[in-house]
Order: C-alpha cells, then structure tokens, then sequence
C-alpha cells in the first residue's frame, strides 16, 4: 500500500507579512485552509497512511487541525524539517515513514482540479519507477520543464531561460520504494537544497520516469505567491458557486472513499456548527 507525503515546511518568505506568524499551508483558500487541498488528493488516490512534514513552530497547529486523522478516517503522522533543505529532502525525512512501502508526494501549497484526476491518480499508483505529473504554462522560464520525444520524457531542466517546451513540473510526484534510497544520493545545489529536479534525473537515468498530463479541463495552482492565493482562491469561490459542491472537502472525499460512515461523520462535525461548511456537510448526511 503506497503512503503520502505532504511537505508543509519552509518559512513561506514569498508571502511576507502574512507568513510571519503563521504556517503558509494554513492560510486560507477561499474557505478552507490550503492544505485541504493537498491532502484531499492523497485521499483521492486511496491513500490512508499520511506524515505531514513540517517546521517546529507550526507543529501544533496541524496537530490541533487535524490530530491523528481519525475524523477522516486516515491516519496522519508528524515530522520536522529542521530548516527548508528542498523537496527531496522529504523522502529522507519519511524514510522511517514509508518502511520501504512506495510514496506519493504533495507540496502543500499546490491545489489540483479536474473532474478525471481521480482515474489520474489511480493510474498513477499502479505504474513502477517514479510518475510526475505536468502541466502547460506560458512562463516555463518559472518551473522546471520537461521536455518530450515521441511521447517520452528525454530531459527535465530547472526554470530554463528559453525552452520549446511549456510542460511543467507539478508539485505531485509518485515515487517508488527506492525514493529515499536516491535523495541520499544527491548533493546540494547551488542554493543549498536537495532538488527534486536532480531526484527525478535519477529515475529519468535508469528509464523509469513516467507523466500524466493535466491538461484541457484541469486546473493547478501554485499558491505560495500572493498572486497565485488570490487567483486559487477566486477559482476556488467561482466553481464552488456555480456548480454547487465543495472542492476538496476532505469529510465528503472520505465520505464516498467509505473511509468513513455518515454515523461517525456526525460525530466529527460539531465543531463546524454555523459555518457554511459544517452546513454542507450536514447536507451530505442528512
């Protein structure tokens, strides 16, 4: 059984002042903190065992959010990274975590839509090596890229200064059970971090690196910039209001997962009482 991965760690400093005394995974979107929305992916994909990587300070704060995950019927675990030494650095930090078992890893300032991402997600489980997933973007100069031949991924280079390529690298990477063993393998960058760029060169050596592409009808933001809060939040309220539902309501997510029954949901939702999304929920067990 594959276990998930959510790294909510770093100082959040491209969102400064609003980061200084809080966790930027905890900032809202719209109207649920971001990091529903990493974590209702993970359970998208049927994943029930979950570490939350995080710093020192914020650690309560997600203990008090989401506790042991009994709520969702999942169980969630902690972990600290001491100081934001990239996001390869996590599969070292989960090693313990994972026990050999294969991983799926979500940065938790990412949000994912699209009405065929479950089928994605389950797809994406059941292949070998490592799978990313990638989206076009009109500023590849921003992420790092991939690029394709014949359908098959020949090089992945790290915010290139001109490129023909405009798929990037999402923050959702599908790893298998030597993830850990291969991020031990890497030097720091010139920044001073373990890329996942260099990680996925690993895989892409040994002709076991995969994609999903996300494209017409799917949405991914990147909301660990001002701009990119306001732009998830606004899709967030738009889509919400014009099609009725919740996006990444985690309760109803593990609600039709059979995670969790509607008896024990109700047990849980008290603490939602005369807010909006306590009332959908209601909905959903009523």
């Amino acid at each position: 059984m594959r276990k998930g991965i959510i790294l909510a760690g770093g100082s959040g400093t491209r969102l400064y002042p609003s980061t200084l005394q809080i966790s930027k995974h905890l900032l809202p979107i719209y109207d649920k903190p971001m990091i529903y929305y990493a974590l209702s992916v993970l359970i998208l994909a049927n994943i029930k065992e979950i570490l939350i990587i995080t710093k020192k300070e914020d650690l309560n704060l997600y203990k008090k959010t989401f506790h042991n995950g009994e709520q969702y019927g999942i169980k969630i675990t902690y972990e600290i990274q001491n100081k934001p030494s990239g996001i390869a650095e996590s599969l070292i930090i989960a090693e313990k975590f994972l026990s050999g078992k294969k991983s799926l890893l979500i940065l938790g300032d990412n949000l994912f839509y699209g009405n065929g991402l479950e089928k994605k997600l389950i797809t994406a489980s059941k292949k070998s090596g490592a799978t990313i997933f990638i989206h076009p973007v009109f500023n590849p100069q921003d992420y790092g890229i991939v690029q394709l031949d014949k359908k098959k991924i020949i090089n992945i280079e790290e915010k290139p200064k001109s490129s023909k390529s405009r798929m990037a690298v999402t923050g959702l990477y599908f790893f298998d059970e030597n993830g850990p063993k291969y991020a031990k393998k890497l030097k720091p960058s010139a920044r001073g971090e373990l890329e996942i760029t260099d990680l996925n060169k690993i895989y892409l050596s040994n002709k076991s690196l995969r994609y999903e592409i996300l494209g017409r009808g799917y949405a991914w933001f990147d909301a660990g910039t001002h701009q990119g809060l306001l732009d998830a939040s606004q899709f967030v309220k738009v889509m919400q209001e014009r099609q009725g539902y919740l996006i990444s309501c985690i309760e109803e997510i593990s609600l039709k997962k059979k995670f969790i029954s509607k008896d024990r949901l109700k047990k849980f939702i008290k603490i939602y009482k005369n807010s909006s999304y306590g009332n959908y929920i209601e909905s959903l067990i009523s």
